[in-house]
């Protein structure tokens, strides 16, 4: 199994916090990619990489950066020799690629024929999840059908429907659809799905198709994985594995809190993530 972690945005809305900051607090963090922040004792990805690394649940991971911070992840890179670097090539949001394409690149250029977890690099999670757990899930799922793929999701708020993707699942946890950033009038669920999923090697190649789809469309179209996975919803069987929450560093509010968290709150963190 391999890992694919998405950190090629340029983390716009960060950036411009931390501009506007009168106190000199968050100086440090200007131009640092958002998988690179410090959280708690270690980078945010860092915490991604230990617990790979521990669980030996894949043999190597692969990070989609782009041009601008492609020298500083592959610094970071050198405390883990399973991680490969790859440059998407772009210096701006505006030429962005998007995470589906920056994961088709990656799958191409490494050509990669194994399942894949595919990992936000602005993600972390709350501590009952456990990279074992959701690894053993999808062989089960694997063991009745090798074209099974599996997300997270976990409840979010009435007034949060409209920021997320939501999941709408079936009784043996199958999603039936996903319906992106609806009011909560518009679905029953509260199902939120972040960027966290274990896709199968038979599911690889419809990221060429969904791409040649989409790509006389809008970027929004086809940037979001989500896109993705709503599409391929209806062509592949996808399940979910739920969890208690997640910390999503979007902006310098939601960066500090979760830096306080991982400082101040983290009961057990020998075993995050495990």
């Amino acid at each position: 199994m391999k890992a694919v972690i998405l950190a090629a945005g340029y983390g716009t809305r960060l950036q411009k916090d931390i501009q506007k900051d009168q106190t000199g607090r968050f100086e440090h963090l200007q131009d640092v990619a958002k998988p690179l922040l410090p959280v708690g004792g270690c980078v945010l990805i860092s915490h991604w990489l230990r617990a790979l690394t521990q669980t030996a649940c894949v043999d190597q991971v692969f990070v989609v950066t782009n041009a601008l911070y492609h020298e500083a992840f592959q610094l970071w890179a050198q405390e883990f020799p399973s991680v490969q670097v790859l440059n998407d090539g772009t210096r701006s949001n505006e030429e962005r690629l998007g995470a589906v394409a920056c994961l088709q690149l990656a799958v191409n250029h490494f050509a990669v024929h194994d399942d894949v977890i595919v990992i936000g690099g602005d993600t972390l999670f709350k501590e009952d999840f456990s990279l074992r757990k959701f690894t053993q899930r999808f062989a089960e799922l694997q063991r009745k059908s090798e074209d099974g793929n599996l997300v997270l999701s976990y409840q979010c708020k009435d007034e949060e429907t409209s920021k997320y993707g939501i999941l709408e699942v079936d009784s043996d946890f199958r999603v039936q659809c996903m319906k992106e950033k609806p009011l909560p009038a518009e679905t029953h669920s509260r199902s939120a799905c972040p960027c966290f999923y274990l896709f199968s090697r038979t599911t690889l190649p419809l990221l060429d198709v969904f791409l040649k789809e989409k790509e006389t469309r809008p970027l929004e179209e086809r940037d979001a994985p989500g896109n993705f996975l709503s599409w391929l919803i209806t062509r592949r069987p996808v399940y979910v594995h739920e969890i208690s929450g997640r910390f999503d560093v979007g902006n310098l509010a939601s960066y500090t809190e979760c830096d306080r968290y991982f400082r101040e709150q983290l009961q057990n963190p020998d075993v995050y993530l495990i």
